[in-house]
């Protein structure tokens, strides 16, 4: 696994990703994982980070113990949420740390923002598009799940528009990470997915490539982009990993590549 737009750091077996415009931003800690470095075995191997899909507890508590030491997150912060691929958004606080985690999650929870410092946010992924955010003006994170009924949903706009409006950010000030991801050389969708992009505000093109009467390639990353940038998001505010998770599923958890047969990774995002 390479990339030109990305870092992947290394800490032992660990490997880990970071976006170079929020570690320039100063004021986060925060890693997007990989497969490598965890304890899981199986099809979970082995840095899975997910207490629903049938793994052991005691293995994904200290796949998150391991990937949070590298970047120096207390587990303690951690905010999870269980996703159903909605455009809900909710703000946390200090006082939600450890749902999700040592407490029950929320429920059709697709985003998290929080202002508070110690509080990390966590979203997870196998496939689906990671949306990270930062505003170093006012000091407000996020991070949301946008699989393509989030992105038809415009998850993105979603979470911009409630930083807006929780905690006054300019969408110009903030800096956005969209993580690796499923790309369009491996992500074929049928006409039903292309209709409920149809009509989100967005140019389709080079965003949906038809290969058939009834099925396209969709780059569900750019789409992502799109909708960031008509959110006021500056483009050069913009990480976009050129990282696809199927194509790379030995070092990336993917769906589509195991048919299910996989863990997750996680984004996670905390304010210093």
């Amino acid at each position: 696994m390479k990339s030109n737009t990305v870092n992947i750091n290394n800490s032992g077996d660990l490997v880990y990703i970071t976006f170079p415009k929020l570690e320039r931003c100063g004021v986060v800690r925060h890693t997007f994982s990989t497969r490598y470095g965890g304890v899981s075995k199986g099809k979970y191997s082995s840095m899975n980070l997910s207490f629903l899909n049938g793994d052991s507890i005691e293995a994904v508590t200290e796949n998150y113990r391991r990937i949070c030491s590298a970047v120096g997150i207390d587990t303690a912060h951690l905010v999870l949420s269980r996703q159903t691929h909605t455009k809900n958004v909710r703000v946390v606080t200090e006082a939600d740390c450890g749902t999700g985690y040592t407490k029950p999650s929320f429920l059709d929870v697709d985003g998290l923002i929080t202002n508070c410092r110690g509080v990390a946010l966590v979203t997870q992924y196998a496939d689906c598009t990671p949306l990270l955010f930062c505003d170093p003006v006012k000091r407000v994170i996020a991070t949301s799940h946008a699989g393509w009924r989030g992105t038809a949903l415009k998850i993105g706009a979603e979470t911009v528009k409630k930083m807006q409006s929780e905690f006054g950010c300019n969408p110009s000030d903030i800096i956005a990470a969209i993580g690796p991801a499923i790309d369009s050389c491996c992500y074929e969708v049928d006409t039903p997915v292309f209709e409920a992009f149809k009509n989100i505000g967005i140019s389709l093109d080079g965003v949906f490539f038809k290969t058939d009467e009834t099925h396209y390639r969709l780059n569900i990353k750019e789409a992502n982009r799109r909708i960031l940038i008509a959110s006021g998001i500056l483009p050069s505010n913009i990480d976009v990993a050129d990282i696809c998770t199927c194509c790379n599923s030995a070092a990336l958890h993917s769906h589509r590549a195991t048919g299910g047969e996989r863990g997750n990774l996680a984004a996670i995002i905390e304010l210093v």
